[in-house]
């Protein structure tokens, strides 16, 4: 019985072209790319603890509201997760794709709603904590640096306007 739910428990979730499409209604800008080089890619790196593994990462502009795409390793395998900033605090966070074996739950609304307001502190960390999950603190901890990353890129992309 376990097995199953874990397999089921991997998979697409949210196609990331709905999300963006979800986000703005039907209607969403074109998208942009920024290149995490030089200071920008530093930052970056400091917040995840290693490079990211593009070096472009698109994403969605409407005025003072963002949409991310982002991908970060759980535990062995990439999680997609959407993010969207508004006033440089999250409006929305969904898990996309999951696809480790562990750690799912982090994809239910009970965990993805800890983050809606948060934003970054002048150390680039969160304002309020988030709850770990037994058992899936890996993917808890990669969706907290994905979440700060988002906000930083974010904050980049609306001061250099």
């Amino acid at each position: 019985m376990a097995l199953s739910s874990s397999l089921s428990a991997k998979g697409v979730y949210l196609e990331p072209a709905t999300f963006i499409n979800n986000v703005f209604a039907g209607q969403p800008p074109v998208p942009d790319k920024l290149t995490l080089s030089g200071q920008l890619a530093q930052d970056v790196r400091n917040i995840l603890e290693h490079r990211y593994k593009k070096i472009r990462v698109t994403y969605w502009q409407d005025a003072q509201r963002t949409a991310w795409i982002l991908e970060e390793i759980g535990k062995e395998r990439p999680i997609t997760a959407g993010f969207v900033v508004e006033n440089n605090k999250i409006e929305d966070f969904k898990v996309l794709i999951f696809r480790e074996s562990r750690g799912w739950e982090i994809r239910n609304e009970f965990f993805t709603r800890q983050f809606s307001g948060a934003f970054l502190k002048t150390n680039s960390r969160l304002n309020q904590s988030i709850d770990n999950i037994t058992g899936a603190t890996m993917s808890v901890n990669a969706m907290k640096k994905l979440s700060r990353m988002a906000l930083f890129l974010h904050n980049h992309v609306i001061t250099q306007q």
